[in-house]
């Protein structure tokens, strides 16, 4: 059965959507976006995603397409409309379509855009029981990881490595530092200490990564903000990401190195269980 999808103020088929030709998220990835995550017909975050789609679009000189409330209301219309009990919605925002410039056009009407997508089980992904595989890649991006914008290709680039390689996912490196995943914030655990890359223009702020470091010293775990090299990530205890779409998921190698006794470890596996219950309790 077909998915509704929303384009710009209306709910149609996705066979029937339609976006200009000169849009500008299509001719030069002038747009971004957010994935909110649903669980038992829930959104999880929907607050965080919201106030940093706001952040993105400032960034960008773009504003705000419509309220929170409104933007809500379509978030629960899809999931409906959809019958997702759990999955994802996608919202991509783009500065509107006009004749080729690289100038921004003045006036332009942004597009907004919404899908979902169901994954029955999303919160029981077989994967956090098995870990992660990990590859390493140097980090070619602009400087600008802060802003989520619809230019995904070097972290696709990044994915097809991986999986060439028999992984499941790649960590960015510069300056022998990690950066993050394709699509996720890296940890690692040392003695006990939750280790993750402090905030800045070289990563993304992750909506996930703040609630997951709140509850951990919640949890009383200690948490260092730092950057931490790719040998250091060899050696450590234990590894994981988050991301809106994995929540806490465990990494066991990393370049083939296992991490840890190559199993998910127990902080990284307490931390998914702390992040689920707290995130369920607060989903709306």
């Amino acid at each position: 059965m077909s998915r509704t999808v929303y384009v710009n103020g209306e709910y149609v088929p996705e066979e029937e959507a339609k976006v200009s030709v000169f849009d500008r998220g299509f001719l030069f990835a002038d747009g971004v976006y957010e994935v909110t995550s649903v669980l038992d017909g829930k959104l999880i975050d929907f607050d965080g995603h919201a106030k940093r789609l706001e952040r993105s679009l400032n960034e960008l000189d773009m504003d705000m397409p419509m309220g929170r409330d409104a933007l809500l209301d379509i978030h629960r219309e899809l999931v409906r409309r959809n019958g997702i009990g759990d999955g994802l919605i996608y919202l991509q925002v783009t500065r509107g379509a006009a004749d080729r410039d690289f100038a921004y056009p003045e006036g332009a009407t942004p597009t907004v855009v919404l899908f979902t997508q169901a994954k029955p089980g999303l919160a029981d992904a077989p994967l956090a029981k098995e870990g992660m595989k990990i590859i390493s890649i140097p980090d070619l991006r602009w400087g600008r990881r802060d802003i989520k914008t619809v230019q995904l290709l070097y972290p696709s680039m990044g994915k097809m490595a991986a999986k060439a390689a028999g992984a499941h996912d790649a960590w960015m490196v510069e300056d022998d530092h990690v950066t993050e995943g394709t699509s996720n914030n890296a940890y690692i655990v040392k003695d006990g200490t939750i280790v993750t890359r402090h905030l800045g223009n070289e990563i993304l702020h992750g909506i996930t990564r703040a609630a997951v470091l709140r509850f951990a010293r919640e949890a009383q775990m200690q948490v260092e903000e730092r950057a931490f090299t790719l040998e250091e990530a060899k050696q450590a205890d234990e590894a994981f990401v988050t991301s809106a779409s994995t929540f806490v998921m465990p990494v066991v190698s990393i370049d083939g190195v296992a991490v840890g006794e190559g199993v998910p470890g127990p902080v990284a596996t307490r931390l998914r269980d702390i992040y689920l219950e707290e995130s369920r309790k607060a989903a709306i």
